[in-house]
């Protein structure tokens, strides 16, 4: 909590601000009763109407200042809420950005969207309410009952018993919400985790006639998220009725005792209507102390939400950083990968080197680790075991930036962002209008963008959705020679062309001086290829040319799947 309030240091200043004015208005506040105190002692006991006056003109002069205080120290305090969250948003969204795969992967998409938006909201609220009722609040409390031992100490002796206890009370209270509006928070995740992959995969559930489904486990878990979030505010709504009825007894006790004082000569009327009315603005305080409760406990909880993804390690270690990788040349050495969830092992003892400008083409069964060897190249995982080098240099000792700027990727899971075909293509580069042709034309998209109304100003949807399969991979393609890479990874990207244009694609591909690395289930693709991995349970089976390969019993059968004894005619088994 106190790592995410760290960020309004740049705010002290106009915290500062905001807590004088409030301060004005809690003096002034805290002077009325004082003030009635004399009108009814010095004129209306005495019937003196020019004190009444005069002191009454005081009083209004007194709430037109605090008035003036209140409105100023409210938009003091929006405004340091509103930049606080503003900052905490972008930290948030920047430590993210920042963070490898295997640590995002501890949280759930929906958790994070969670986290950055309505978690942040309730420690802005939280801040807005500090900084205009939460510390006038208990002040108010304090010096209420300073006050009113200073004007009657018997009186006030009330007051000095009950209130430590219902401030314990209240203490108590916040600890108990605190740990309720966090499962709240959790309930919340869930409720949104089921609202994204709805929205995300509305064609599917339409198309596998699901939506009955989807509207009974979304009502489940917003049921559940109804009924935390009803018990938490029972429980919270309960602390008011609970102060107020002791805040009144104290009351009532107060003036039993005033009566009998004012009948003995041991206390005046006036005494007894300040330190009522001291009491009855200390029970308002009180009454506050329930949204305070509120604000305080959900933004605890919220804050260590915050406060888990803030506290993320960061890898530090300096690396020596290289210019710009300039052959693309790969090389595994006894590399063993296994996720960090997992126990078993994708990849097994993985060992090939890549000459630069080589093609490579990489098969397997599903689930044999071929998209699993891919990610480990720009590093967005890092190898279990065994040491992967580029131009001859540790992955691990090339600066991130420099080493994923050298790389273009294709996946499989291909995403496109909203916005038009321009943005996906260059994708935040700054690149001229022909470097951006030149990339859709390599990868044989240019003419269809071309025969959109809008060209290359065509919307292309959430996800894509306006386009068909075959255009989305192409773009995606673009998008990754745009860069001019060293090393290209395409991950079974070219699943939705036609033969013509996948073979078009690949001549273009020998235009560009790069390595590349291909997963395919094709073995028309893989003959292409310069050299063919191929993996079977995260181990590398067997590697070479398509001849060579023939020998192997597992592609030969693969061979035979596709392209029937055509493809395996000179296999020398076969003469």
């Amino acid at each position: 909590m106190w790592r995410v309030l760290s960020l309004l240091k740049p705010y002290r200043k106009w915290m500062g601000i905001a807590w004088f004015l409030m301060l004005i208005e809690l003096i002034a506040e805290l002077w009325q009763p004082l003030l009635m105190e004399k009108i009814i002692n010095q004129g209306v006991m005495k019937n003196d109407l020019p004190v009444i006056w005069r002191w009454g003109a005081v009083m209004i002069v007194a709430s037109l200042l605090a008035f003036a205080a209140g409105i100023t120290n409210s938009f003091a305090a929006a405004y340091v809420g509103q930049q606080f969250g503003f900052d905490v948003r972008k930290r948030l969204f920047m430590k993210i950005q920042s963070c490898s795969l295997p640590q995002l992967e501890q949280f759930s998409t929906a958790s994070l969207i969670t986290r950055i938006t309505n978690d942040v909201t309730q420690i802005q609220n939280m801040v807005f309410m500090s900084l205009r009722i939460m510390l006038r609040a208990p002040l108010l409390i304090i010096f209420g009952m300073v006050m009113a031992l200073i004007v009657q100490a018997k009186l006030a002796l009330v007051l000095v018993v009950l209130v430590p206890f219902l401030l314990l009370f209240l203490i108590w209270a916040m600890k108990k919400a605190a740990e309720r509006f966090s499962r709240v928070q959790q309930a919340l995740d869930r409720v949104n985790r089921i609202m994204r992959e709805n929205m995300a995969n509305m064609r599917l559930i339409k198309a596998f006639v699901r939506s009955t489904y989807e509207q009974q486990r979304f009502r489940n878990e917003n049921e559940t998220l109804m009924a935390q979030t009803m018990t938490v505010s029972r429980f919270v709504e309960a602390i008011t009725p609970v102060l107020l009825f002791f805040m009144n007894v104290a009351i009532v006790v107060i003036l039993f005792i005033g009566r009998k004082e004012i009948q003995t000569g041991g206390v005046n009327a006036g005494e007894v209507v300040a330190v009522i009315n001291y009491t009855t603005r200390m029970t308002a305080a009180l009454s506050i102390f329930t949204f305070v409760t509120m604000a305080f406990s959900r933004a605890r909880a919220s804050g260590r939400r915050i406060a888990e993804l803030f506290e993320l390690p960061t890898d530090t270690k300096e690396r020596p950083h290289h210019a710009i990788i300039t052959r693309g040349e790969l090389e595994f050495v006894h590399v063993s990968f296994r996720y960090p969830a997992s126990e078993s092992f994708v990849l097994r003892d993985v060992s090939f080197s890549v000459r630069a400008n080589e093609t490579v083409a990489i098969l397997g069964e599903t689930g044999a680790g071929k998209s699993s060897l891919l990610q480990l190249v720009p590093r967005l995982y890092e190898a279990t075991e065994g040491t992967i080098f580029i131009d001859g240099i540790d992955i691990r000792h090339w600066d991130e930036t420099t080493l994923r700027a050298a790389i273009g990727v294709v996946p499989q899971e291909l995403l496109l962002f909203s916005g038009t075909i321009r943005e996906n293509i260059c994708f935040g580069m700054n690149v001229s209008d022909e470097e951006m042709v030149e990339a859709a034309k390599a990868a044989q998209i240019h003419d269809a963008i071309m025969s959109f109304p809008n060209q290359y100003d065509t919307i292309v949807g959430q996800k894509g959705v306006t386009l068909s399969g075959g255009q989305k991979q192409r773009i995606a393609i673009a998008r990754a020679l745009i860069r001019k890479p060293k090393l290209l990874l395409l991950d079974d990207c070219m699943s939705a062309l036609d033969a013509k244009t996948e073979a078009n694609v690949w001549q273009a591909l020998k235009t560009y001086q790069c390595t590349t690395l291909i997963v395919t289930q094709k073995i028309t693709t893989a003959m292409e290829a310069d050299t063919i991995l191929l993996l079977k349970d995260g181990q590398l089976l067997a590697h070479g040319t398509h001849q060579q390969l023939l020998n192997n019993e597992l592609y030969h059968q693969i061979v035979d799947s596709q392209l029937g004894k055509k493809g395996i005619s000179d296999d020398p088994r076969t003469s």
